[in-house]
């Protein structure tokens, strides 16, 4: 199986930089495995969307989409939880 390709929004990029390091680390070694399982083990898919999912790193929130024609992993959002959904 080949591996996806994972891509960031701008915006996505801007907040990962603004992260503590020590969050923004253990936030890539997530994303980075997003590359060989797009849909790990406790990622949910965001209701009231087609193709946005979510998966919980501690008190932060990864959204992005996967589009499988492509092989492509698009993070969207990386926020805390208390804001993530607005």
């Amino acid at each position: 199986m080949r591996d996806y390709t994972v891509v960031f929004t701008q915006s996505a990029r801007k907040e990962l930089e603004r992260l503590p390091q020590a969050s923004a680390r253990r936030i890539l070694q997530v994303i980075e495995r997003l590359s060989t399982d797009p849909r790990p083990a406790g990622v949910r898919k965001l209701q009231g969307t087609d193709d946005l999912w979510r998966l919980r790193v501690g008190d932060y929130r990864i959204v992005y989409a996967v589009e499988d024609a492509n092989q492509l992993v698009d993070v969207r959002v990386i926020r805390h939880r208390k804001d993530a959904y607005r």
